[in-house]
């Protein structure tokens, strides 16, 4: 996993890797973001505009835990690419960054929904916070990444690696990005930074001025960003759309056993639901959205 990456020739082609961009990976990935995102809005509508109503325990069960699981497979991703960046080439590179962007999407939102239930214990407000940092520090170490292969020009069939090799073969034909390409992985970047500061304030402020309205913009804002992350790796998956690097063959469109147990991953959330329906599992009734108690316990 460690050994230096072969920088002095340039393959006509690279291998697929159904692990990272396999169309199970994506479908798994895009679902889980999609029902937690519907059931942070739900949640966020329902507050906002049916303040009346009851609320529902199990919507609020099932938005937490699809979001940590987005979460942590955005993180056990970013590790695990920067891990093997001798290996993989840029095309799997970006698709995780990609993938880290809309798990980082799904948790601000599901944040934005629940961020009563995490205030009302410091174990775990602190436990997101640092979740949310450490996503944030991988995500602007693969955008750093990023930008300096778009400085050099990367080959797209060499391993991401041999970005700081100096004796790296240069194709005849490399093209550099242009100044649109910087600008757009700069922003990326400085909103990442921006949307952890105003996520971390959101945590952790005991009283917050305009709240519906932080709540209603902010999730607009996390759609937006989560639609624009999923569309960008449909496009360029080799699985749904046109891959931008000539793949030795077609792995990212087959169902395999990792494919079929993401899938299968998505229904482990159901299990605590009927716990919940039966009495065998209690969840803390919501909070009125004023009131902060950090010693009122969860359950």
């Amino acid at each position: 996993m460690f050994s230096p990456p072969n920088c002095t020739t340039i393959p006509s082609s690279a291998a697929s890797d159904a692990g990272i961009a396999g169309i199970g990976v994506l479908i798994s990935s895009s679902l889980t973001a999609t029902i937690a995102l519907l059931l942070s809005l739900s949640l966020i509508l329902q507050s906002s505009f049916f303040s009346s109503s009851k609320p529902s325990t199990i919507r609020r069960k099932l938005v937490g835990s699809y979001s940590d699981q987005q979460i942590l497979i955005g993180i056990t991703l970013q590790s695990l690419g920067l891990a093997r960046s001798n290996h993989i080439i840029p095309y799997h590179f970006f698709i995780i960054w990609m993938l880290s962007l809309l798990s980082m999407a799904t948790h601000n939102a599901t944040l934005l929904a629940l961020v009563q239930d995490f205030k009302r214990d410091w174990v775990l407000r602190w436990m997101r916070q640092g979740l949310m940092f450490v996503s944030l520090a991988l995500s602007c170490v693969y955008g750093v990444i990023v930008l300096e292969g778009k400085r050099k020009g990367w080959e797209a069939t060499l391993p991401v690696g041999c970005i700081w090799a100096v004796d790296a073969a240069k194709g005849e034909d490399k093209k550099v990005a242009g100044g649109l390409d910087y600008v757009g992985t700069i922003v990326t970047i400085a909103g990442n930074v921006v949307v952890f500061g105003l996520a971390t304030w959101y945590l952790q402020s005991r009283r917050q001025k305009w709240y519906r309205i932080v709540q209603l913009i902010g999730m607009l804002l996390m759609l937006g960003i989560a639609i624009g992350a999923a569309v960008r790796i449909f496009l360029l998956s080799q699985a749904f759309g046109k891959p931008d690097v000539q793949l030795s063959d077609e792995g990212e469109k087959n169902f395999g056993f990792g494919s079929i147990l993401g899938l299968l991953m998505m229904a482990l959330p159901i299990i605590s639901i009927i716990e919940i329906k039966r009495g065998e599992l209690m969840v803390a009734p919501p909070v009125v959205d004023e009131v902060y108690d950090d010693e009122k316990p969860l359950v």
